[in-house]
């Protein structure tokens, strides 16, 4: 009884170790500020248009989007099961509607052009997250959390299959990524079209819950050989959307304060992991509400970081500007 008593005493002071170190290293300024639940609408995709002056997010199958005064508009409802979320460099919205099992696009003039609702005539799972490399070509990833019962898309083997997409044009869709990860959730491509990174958080019994990076070859394909594991979070919840900031960390919205079924709050609560591009914990900004699930970089600077959790959003200063898509 006493060794594991001394073994809990170790890792407890290992863990406030690790936490001391980051909290050095702190790349936020302040607490993180309640904005509004706004009917508990704020469920996704934070992402900044700097010609508008517009934040985007989603949540209860509408886009919406706040200005930095506070207003709020309804962009576009209904959009089914409405995920992630981003502003291209022409000012559009992007957006994966999940309960669609879509990719569509928000013109300037709120006119909707579907991008992909389908892979060799099979529906996608549901649309999860959206990157775009820098020819505007656009990434995007297909889990399925929730009933399998109703999923189409199968690999040569008939193993069900939670793939990666690019869009080319409207209805030119090509697979990525098959069975090379368990079920993506965010996706990211880095500066100079490098690397293609992916939030794989299965959270299913023994799953795979940890950041993952490929090398992106110039034709926009991905070499599987290539993948590596960038950070883990073990038991607990995975990683879901994430960002960049323009010294190439990371900011990835992930773990519960409370245990699920199949993941536990032992080693990592709920909130916003900073991590370095060599797979360092930074800094950990907890947030009390579950889930995190993504963020985005906004404001003239790129310095206020949106969040969204708990179907609130947040926003929180930070010192690091961060990389987006709009221009």
């Amino acid at each position: 009884m006493r060794g594991a008593t001394l073994l809990v005493t170790l890792a407890a002071a290992l863990l406030w170790s690790n936490q001391v170190h980051a909290a050095e290293e702190k790349l936020t300024e302040g607490e993180p500020q309640l904005i509004g639940e706004f009917e508990r609408s704020a469920h996704e995709g934070p992402s900044w248009d700097p010609k508008g002056g517009w934040v985007y997010f989603v949540g209860r199958n509408r886009v919406s989007r706040i200005n930095l005064e506070g207003k709020v508009e309804v962009v576009l409802d209904p959009s089914p099961g409405a995920n992630g979320a981003l502003v291209d460099p022409q000012g559009r919205v992007i957006v994966c509607e999940s309960g669609g099992r879509r990719v569509i696009r928000i013109e300037r003039d709120r006119s909707v052009t579907v991008l992909a609702d389908n892979f060799e005539g099979k529906k996608f799972n549901s649309p999860n997250d959206v990157a775009l490399d820098s020819k505007g070509r656009i990434y995007f990833t297909d889990p399925r959390y929730g009933a399998r019962t109703t999923m189409e898309i199968k690999d040569a083997s008939g193993r069900l299959v939670e793939g990666v997409y690019r869009v080319d044009a409207p209805g030119k869709v090509t697979r990525v990524l098959t069975t090379e990860v368990e079920r993506p959730n965010g996706i990211l491509i880095g500066p100079g079209d490098k690397y293609l990174y992916i939030a794989d958080n299965n959270n299913g019994e023994g799953g795979a819950r940890k950041l993952v990076r490929f090398d992106l070859k110039k034709d926009g394909t991905v070499a599987p050989e290539t993948k590596s594991v960038i950070f883990d979070w073990h038991k607990a919840r995975g990683p879901d959307g994430m960002k960049l900031d323009t010294k190439g960390n990371f900011w990835v919205a992930g773990g519960r304060n409370a245990p699920s079924r199949t993941e536990t709050v032992d080693e990592f609560k709920g909130g916003l992991f900073v991590i370095s591009p060599k797979g360092k914990l930074i800094e950990f900004l907890p947030l009390p509400k579950d889930e995190t699930t993504n963020c985005g970089f906004a404001g003239p600077d790129l310095k206020t970081l949106y969040i969204t959790s708990g179907e609130s959003l947040y926003k929180i200063r930070v010192k690091v500007a961060g990389r987006i898509s709009a221009k």
